[in-house]
């Protein structure tokens, strides 16, 4: 890693890259601190400290790096482009118009990514006008009028356009990547916090041998957690498949490979399961629903700081509901992603095979086969990294934790995807300059 920046500082092009990205992400450091005008910036924090359940906002604050409590003026922070994206995704398999236009290539991509933006300023702006007129009037703003509103409402929005512009400056000038850095760095940012809580959670104990146990299984969890996150990043199945005597440079190329990665769906099964559980809690939290009553004791199910704790051993009905979304979800972002009977007629077309299985239906039946099997793998992975943080967190109390679950698995992904565009762009630098020598 450090041979890498070293490597990629010596090179001009490349060193200006991670200059333009440093000061980025200075920019949103700056815009996560700086309030928004006539705002009680304590106010979630406040709130959400005298709520039950208040796990439902801990990925989020997360994601947003502390911005969202804090009612920076990126409070929003990119989530509000991370949805519009999932749902252009969706609607490109609905819409048989924006299928042809994904189909079309550049300028086709191009017209989605407008799309993504417009949708990305409108999902703001319903955000900020919900936060700014639905909590307004509560104590979200020191003097509820018109101005105001107009004020936190206009200021929110602009923030998450100008994160998703920064996203989008460093994907083009800087080191590639632009909105998952940007994701990135907002969950690190919340790595100091984190760290001190934890710190104090593992002292709460006079017993010193307590509190080194804990220490030390809990920091095995977090080293183990991160390994095994990796191994599930990089495990690709590599599909053989065969062509008819392709002529590639001055050699001959008979055979190449489909590479099928284990955890085919990223993360975005996880968010998504993550949104339908958490979603009836966040709206009970904020109605002060009683917990005592059946439809409570259902909310608290739902809840994640119920799972796993001693307390409520009934609750844990809601991690299995849990699990189960997340592996429903891991096999349909899949099957709107990959659609194994449009790669094998391409095969086809190509004059290319898997050696042993008859090109057309029969390559579309065995892709299928193969890639649920991998993806049952992939999302049995995903749902390990994201359940050992609920019970480590039921068992010690721990809380949510930014580096752990879905935060880790982002971390993780982002940073080894940020090491190879870095590594591709110093190669394609050495083979410039061996061309000119």
């Amino acid at each position: 890693m450090w041979n890498l920046l070293k490597n990629a500082w010596k090179v001009t092009e490349v060193r200006k890259k991670l200059i333009f990205t440093f000061f980025m992400l200075v920019v949103i450091r700056f815009g996560s601190v700086l309030p928004i005008p006539g705002v009680n910036t304590g106010y979630f924090d406040t709130l959400l400290s005298n709520l039950s359940g208040t796990d439902a906002f801990g990925w989020f604050n997360a994601m947003t790096g502390g911005s969202f409590t804090d009612l920076s003026v990126f409070a929003l922070s990119i989530t509000p482009y991370i949805t519009s994206s999932i749902i252009m995704q969706l609607l490109t398999i609905a819409i048989p118009a924006l299928e042809q236009m994904q189909k079309d290539g550049a300028d086709g991509r191009k017209k989605i990514a407008e799309y993504t933006r417009y949708l990305t300023v409108a999902l703001a702006l319903i955000e900020s006008l919900a936060m700014g007129i639905g909590f307004g009037g509560r104590g979200l703003l020191y003097e509820f009028n018109v101005w105001n509103v107009v004020i936190c409402v206009v200021t929110m929005t602009a923030g998450s356009a100008l994160l998703m512009w920064i996203g989008e400056r460093i994907t083009e000038r800087g080191v590639g990547n632009g909105i998952s850095i940007v994701l990135l760095f907002n969950i690190l940012s919340s790595l100091p916090g984190d760290l001190e809580s934890l710190f104090v959670i593992l002292l709460n104990d006079d017993v010193l041998a307590i509190n080194l146990v804990r220490a030390v299984l809990i920091l095995a969890c977090i080293a183990v957690m991160v390994v095994f996150t990796i191994i599930l990043n990089g495990a690709v199945r590599k599909i053989p498949v065969q062509y008819s005597r392709k002529l590639q440079g001055s050699r001959v190329n008979n055979g190449t490979s489909i590479p099928l990665k284990v955890n085919t769906a990223g993360v975005i099964p996880v968010i998504f399961a993550s949104s339908i559980m958490s979603m009836p809690v966040v709206i009970a939290s904020f109605m002060q629903v009683d917990y005592a009553t059946l439809g409570g004791k259902i909310l608290l199910a739902l809840n994640s700081s119920s799972w796993c704790n001693p307390a409520y051993p009934w609750a844990n009905v809601g991690l299995v509901i849990y699990i189960v979304l997340v592996i429903l979800f891991a096999y349909f972002y899949t099957s709107i992603t990959f659609n194994p009977l449009e790669v094998a007629n391409n095969m086809k077309k190509n004059g290319g095979f898997i050696p042993g299985i008859r090109p057309g239906k029969p390559t579309s039946d065995y892709l299928n086969r193969i890639l649920n099997y991998i993806v049952f793998i992939g999302a049995v992975g995903l749902t390990i990294v994201c359940v050992v943080p609920i019970v480590v967190s039921g068992l010690f109390g721990v809380g949510h934790l930014s580096f752990m679950g879905t935060s880790l698995i982002i971390i993780v992904s982002v940073v080894l995807e940020t090491i190879k565009q870095v590594e591709s762009q110093l190669l394609v630098r050495n083979y410039k300059g061996f061309l000119n020598d």
